[in-house]
């Protein structure tokens, strides 16, 4: 049995069903937990570090065991952890905190989604991520101390992309091989999402807070006379 959107052939083998695409989902689950003890920014990094980790799980539960309900398990946290970059980087774009409201009401929105079948959820998703993208894009534009981090993860996470396309839906696909794309997609989206962190709670504060603190450094390095 192949599994919707993914290559690798899935064995009944109990817990482990995609070994290739299971084990390399801990690769979110590791970025994560990097991103939350680093925390730079409080409790949006912390967050942010949260729900990478809860998209790793979700992929786990579908690439490994694989039960009835593995569709809301997957695709609830991607849709969300999206939803939160969207409305993070749009609050710092427009210089206004945005209620929660804005991301907490996605997991909701998804579960008739899901329900609705693969479809459905993927075309919410891809709008979300495009949504997503161009907030992110728009406030590298404004702040050109993000414009690296920012490139650089969406450049990971479209190779990553492009790979697991490729290796799952063109003639590459090769069911019984080890070396799958849709794992080359769960490492470089992982690590896309882990350079993505710094940018989290990133505002107008955080600039004013270290030209503060840069003033306040170059104060106390002025000899005294």
């Amino acid at each position: 049995m192949i599994l919707a959107n993914a290559c690798e052939l899935y064995r009944d083998a109990g817990f482990i069903g995609q070994p290739a695409a299971a084990v390399s989902s801990l690769a979110f689950v590791i970025a994560g937990l990097a991103v939350v003890a680093r925390r730079p920014h409080g409790a949006p990094t912390v967050t942010y570090g949260l729900l990478v980790v809860a998209v790793g799980a979700g992929s786990l539960v579908a690439h490994g065991p694989n039960p009835p309900w593995q569709a809301y398990a997957h695709d609830i946290p991607i849709a969300t952890l999206l939803a939160y970059i969207a409305v993070d980087a749009a609050s710092d774009r427009f210089g206004r905190r945005l209620s929660r409201g804005w991301w907490l009401v996605v997991p909701v929105v998804m579960i008739p989604a899901v329900a609705a079948g693969p479809t459905t959820s993927t075309i919410v998703q891809a709008i979300l991520a495009a949504v997503s993208v161009g907030f992110g894009l728009e406030r590298a534009r404004v702040r050109p101390q993000l414009r690296r981090t920012t490139i650089v993860a969406a450049l990971l996470l479209a190779s990553g992309a492009l790979l697991g396309t490729v290796g799952d839906r063109t003639s590459i696909c090769q069911p019984s091989s080890v070396l799958q794309g849709h794992a080359l997609w769960h490492v470089l989206a992982a690590a896309g999402l882990w350079w993505l962190a710094p940018t989290i709670g990133f505002s107008a504060d955080t600039v004013a807070t270290r030209r503060s603190k840069a003033g306040s450094d170059g104060e106390s390095r002025r000899p005294t006379t």
